[in-house]
């Protein structure tokens, strides 16, 4: 079996419990990947700034450190620069918040810490995923037409969401990558922004292989780096879409230390 050198951890529903908190037995097990040499490495659609007390948690706040945050559309250190980055600007909101309005979705967009919530047919619940960010009501003919964005977001009741994702157009699937990443949160990305592409490009930056990477998930944003690294692996809280593409399915749930499980099992390859 290849050698693992990189772990990339989701968060929500993944290195996250239901409590968002990392739990001490994740913890133990990450650091003890670490002193093995393993690089640790968040790969999440939050930003930098919705992560930073996790990474201080695990003593990840080093220049030699990285993050892979947007789900692949910013690959940094974790000290804030920024090695690699794509973004969208103006035309590609206009159509996002074109096509919003008609499915009577919310939307908001992000540019790093900032959060941009659109005047929607229906109020926005990301404040309450991300309360940590600076979320800020917005009319969209406010908005700086030079302006660039990291993503955009609907975040409504799971069950507006479920009803109204099959009504997007393959146009918008064709132009953004489109995804759930939780079930109150749709997200808009642009094209060939996902995580496994951002973590072949960082693997690139350190010279590692992509078959001595594991990825850990559980959910739709998670899909292409799950296919992707050397070793998938899927949480057995993952959706049965992600389970059936994945290497590994951890036979227990984020709740019960599931990440700790496979750093023990594949990495520090306890009995």
């Amino acid at each position: 079996m290849t050698e693992i050198k990189l772990l990339a951890l989701d968060l929500d529903g993944t290195l996250l419990n239901s409590d968002k908190q990392i739990s001490i037995e994740n913890q133990k097990a990450l650091r003890a990947a670490r002193d093995k040499g393993v690089k640790v490495v968040l790969t999440t659609g939050r930003p930098l700034a919705a992560i930073g007390d996790f990474l201080e948690e695990l003593d990840l706040v080093h220049e030699d450190e990285f993050a892979i945050t947007f789900n692949g559309g910013l690959i940094q250190r974790n000290t804030g620069e920024i090695l690699d980055k794509v973004t969208f600007g103006y035309e590609e909101v206009k159509a996002i918040k074109a096509l919003t309005d008609e499915l009577g979705l919310s939307l908001d967009l992000l540019d790093d810490g900032d959060v941009y919530a659109l005047h929607s047919p229906v109020p926005t619940l990301y404040p309450t995923c991300n309360a940590s960010l600076n979320h800020m009501p917005t009319a969209f003919e406010e908005l700086d037409p030079k302006q660039t964005f990291n993503k955009a977001v609907s975040s409504c009741e799971s069950d507006l969401i479920d009803r109204q994702l099959p009504n997007i157009p393959q146009s918008f699937h064709d132009r953004f990558e489109i995804f759930k990443s939780r079930a109150i949160i749709l997200e808009w990305n642009p094209k060939g922004v996902h995580k496994a592409n951002g973590l072949a490009s960082l693997i690139s930056i350190l010279g590692l292989k992509q078959e001595e990477v594991m990825a850990c998930g559980d959910e739709a944003n998670d899909m292409s780096m799950v296919k992707w690294a050397g070793y998938g692996v899927a949480m057995g809280n993952a959706t049965d879409e992600l389970k059936a593409a994945a290497d590994i399915v951890t036979p227990m749930t984020n709740d019960e230390d599931a990440v700790a499980w496979a750093v023990k099992t594949y990495i520090l390859k306890e009995d």
